[in-house]
């Protein structure tokens, strides 16, 4: 599972350096900092950095591309700017661990200092030296016991793959809830639990993972008894 970052111009602008430019006109890397770089233009030189967290990808001249670090070869380059921390972010750009040592499953993706959480799919582990999720096995992190995330009510994401009605893993598979007929719930990429609640006049058919028709959801069947039958109202809240 690849991600990819790319800002198509960074607007920092930093102070002068020394820097030969080539004839050609262009965007380099500076030789030792891999997230400055430098607009040349008719042999003068113009120093600019990429957002925090981001390095510049100097593979084109003609491009003016910031991305991640495991999608850029550094080489020689070895000094950055200086990180500019946030809560969640250890850099205001870019893919990053969770802060729970034991949600190797999860990871912050950090925009402009704001984090966002995600889940791998399942039975991968994010790995921070690729920004990829990968195989548990081939990610050197030591996981024990992962930790699940559970809704108010206790539901939590059962293990394992469910199979639809045609043979094949759900990506986000449902289930049912276990005293109200009308309400489910959704695991999104199979770890993320999330109520979910069918519409009036419909309960939840743990065969066919669809809501339908009470009649037809053994144990169901007397659901909506006593209840409106208006289209127009909305179900209770999970």
């Amino acid at each position: 599972m690849k991600f990819l970052i790319i800002f198509s111009a960074a607007v920092c602008f930093v102070a002068g350096q020394d820097f030969d430019c080539p004839d050609k006109n262009g965007f380099y890397g500076d030789p030792y900092q891999c997230d400055l770089y430098y607009k040349c233009t008719k042999g003068k030189a113009e120093s600019r950095l990429c957002p925090d967290g981001l390095v510049f990808a100097d593979e084109n001249p003609n491009k003016e591309l910031c991305d991640i670090p495991s999608n850029v070869d550094c080489g020689d380059r070895k000094e950055l700017q200086e990180p500019k921390p946030s809560k969640g972010c250890p850099r205001q750009n870019g893919y990053f661990r969770h802060p729970d040592p034991q949600a190797c499953d999860k990871f912050y993706f950090c925009s402009d200092g704001v984090p966002n959480e995600h889940p791998c799919p399942p039975g991968l582990f994010f790995d921070e030296e690729t920004s990829n999720c990968d195989w548990k096995e081939s990610v050197p992190r030591q996981c024990d016991k992962v930790t699940k995330d559970v809704l108010d009510d206790g539901f939590s994401c059962p293990d394992g793959e469910v199979q639809g009605p045609n043979g094949r893993a759900l990506p986000h598979p449902t289930f049912p809830h276990p005293e109200d007929c009308q309400k489910f719930y959704i695991c999104r990429n199979g770890v993320q639990p999330q109520k979910g609640s069918c519409p009036s006049g419909k309960v939840y058919n743990e065969d066919t993972f669809m809501c339908d028709d009470a009649e037809k959801v053994p144990g169901c069947e007397n659901y909506f008894e006593g209840q409106s039958q208006d289209k127009n109202k909305l179900p209770k809240k999970a």
